[in-house]
This record gives structure tokens, C-alpha cells and sequence, in this order.
């Protein structure tokens, strides 16, 4: 049995970078729906908070969808 050791630290690489990506993007959506509470105090823009917040949440099912699509194939 032969192991590609370069291919499998490329996997290893690309999904660490995918994965801290996806729950950084995830984190920035549940702050601007806290910032969203802050801003409606007077604070801040609360459409500003929402929509980025709704985004970075897009980003994420896109990025979910796009990985179960290339599991499952056509």
C-alpha cells in the first residue's frame, strides 16, 4: 500500500483553511445579530447589522451546499 503523503497534506491543508473560513464567516453573522440588539438601542444602523449578518449566513449555506454537491455529484 503506497500513501501519497503531499496529497494528503493538501486535503489536510485545504480543508483546515475551508473549515476556519466557514466558522469565522458563521461568527461574523451571529456578532452582527447581536450587534443588530445594540443598534436598535440607538446606537448604531440595524439594517447594516442585519444584512450583514443574513450574508455572511448565505455565504455559509452556499459554501455547505457547494460541499454536499461535490459529495454526492450528478
Amino acid at each position: 500500500m503506497h500513501i501519497d503523503w503531499a496529497a494528503l497534506g493538501t486535503v489536510f491543508g485545504v480543508s483546515l483553511i475551508v473549515t476556519v473560513g466557514l466558522v469565522g464567516l458563521f461568527t461574523v453573522g451571529i456578532v452582527g445579530l447581536s450587534k443588530q440588539q445594540s443598534a436598535a438601542a440607538g446606537k448604531g444602523n440595524v439594517a447594516v447589522a442585519r444584512t450583514t449578518a443574513y450574508l455572511c449566513f448565505a455565504l455559509c449555506a452556499a459554501a455547505v451546499a457547494y460541499g454536499i454537491n461535490l459529495i454526492v455529484g450528478k
